[in-house]
């Protein structure tokens, strides 16, 4: 089971929140259902954004059982590749895909220049 949370420390109430992503769904509501976190408090269900906020101590939980510790940034490039490839890919390798996407997006967005047009102004 791959299971991923997060560094973020978010304020919810008295709460402190952090994110919890799976490779899989099936993996995520495992790992939730295993931390006493219930299914109802699954976000962005059928997207490449699926994920639960969880409190630190339901963190700690998920660590304890395998759950690997990722920074915020690494969830943000994670679920940003699964939109774009269907896979989250390994968290070492995040935000370095993610700035390659972004300069390939960056590139393309650029307008070819004719040199051969001359300006008439």
């Amino acid at each position: 089971m791959t299971v991923y949370v997060d560094d973020m420390r978010a304020a919810y109430g008295r709460m402190v929140m952090c994110h919890m992503i799976a490779d899989t769904d099936d993996e995520l509501h495992a790992m939730a259902a295993a931390i006493g976190v219930a299914r109802r408090w699954h976000q962005k269900p059928g997207t490449a954004r699926s994920h639960y906020d969880i409190a630190l101590s339901k963190r700690a939980a998920a660590v304890m059982r395998g759950a690997i510790e990722i920074t915020w940034r690494q969830t943000g490039a994670m679920t940003a590749r699964r939109a774009a490839t269907g896979q989250l890919g390994p968290p070492d390798e995040a935000i370095d895909w993610r700035a390659a996407q972004n300069a390939t997006r960056a590139e393309g967005n650029r307008a070819p220049i004719d040199v051969h047009q001359q300006d008439n102004a």
